[in-house]
């Protein structure tokens, strides 16, 4: 049976993004259907309506969603140009880091972008700290993945990409060179693989895209 993959998703979102990336790294042909997120199609809310967000693929017409559970099944289905380590422990700590970056450095990176100023300020602290944190799984390494971008790299593609762009925009600062170098290096890397490029848009349009939001006080779901 002929491998028939269609991805919903939205442009500007770092977790669709993250799927398009691991698709291209696995060079797996796929549908991608663009979604309007302020009136979702029929077909999207027929493949998730249960949280209604992006991203979703669906993979000879079953449907699997969310970010990380997506790049899992992407592994699982998908044997070549493998994301994960084989080692056990090493897959388990991979796995952890994805969610250490989902449960906290982009959750206080939501409270850096919506909070008071007091809130604000201890989010911009935790968040420096965990990125800290984070890093020293780089040490004498160009990608979390070793030589080649692998999971915990995609999962991290929002420092890479986004980060920049909302500091930018807000004019707030808490992931810097200084206070991050390895990091850093990473992200310049990250940034330079041509599947990235490819994938990843244009710094100037996200810039565009979230003065808009932060002007309309409204965030993509």
């Amino acid at each position: 049976m002929a491998e028939e993959v269609k991805m919903f998703g939205f442009w500007a979102s770092p977790f669709s993004n993250r799927v398009e990336l691991a698709l291209n790294l696995k060079g797996i042909q796929y549908e991608f259907i663009e979604e309007n997120l302020q009136n979702k199609s029929r077909s999207f809310l027929k493949y998730n309506p249960i949280t209604k967000k992006i991203p979703v693929i669906v993979h000879n017409e079953k449907s699997i969603i969310e970010s990380l559970v997506i790049l899992e099944y992407i592994e699982e289905t998908w044997k070549d140009n493998p994301l994960l380590p084989q080692d056990p422990h090493e897959r388990a700590l991979a796995r952890f880091w994805a969610n250490f970056i989902d449960d906290k450095i982009i959750k206080s990176a939501h409270r850096i972008a919506t909070s008071s100023s007091k809130e604000r300020e201890d989010a911009i602290e935790e968040n420096v700290e965990n990125l800290k944190l984070l890093e020293k799984e780089l040490a004498g390494k160009d990608f979390f993945g070793g030589n080649s971008i692998g999971y915990i790299d995609i999962a991290a593609s929002v420092i890479a990409i986004w980060f920049g762009v909302g500091q930018e925009v807000s004019g707030l600062h808490w992931f810097t060179q200084e206070e991050h170098p390895n990091l850093w290096k990473w992200k310049t890397k990250f940034e330079q693989d041509e599947v990235v490029k490819q994938c990843c848009p244009p710094k100037h349009k996200l810039v565009e895209f979230m003065k808009m939001l932060t002007a309309s006080g409204s965030a993509p779901k």
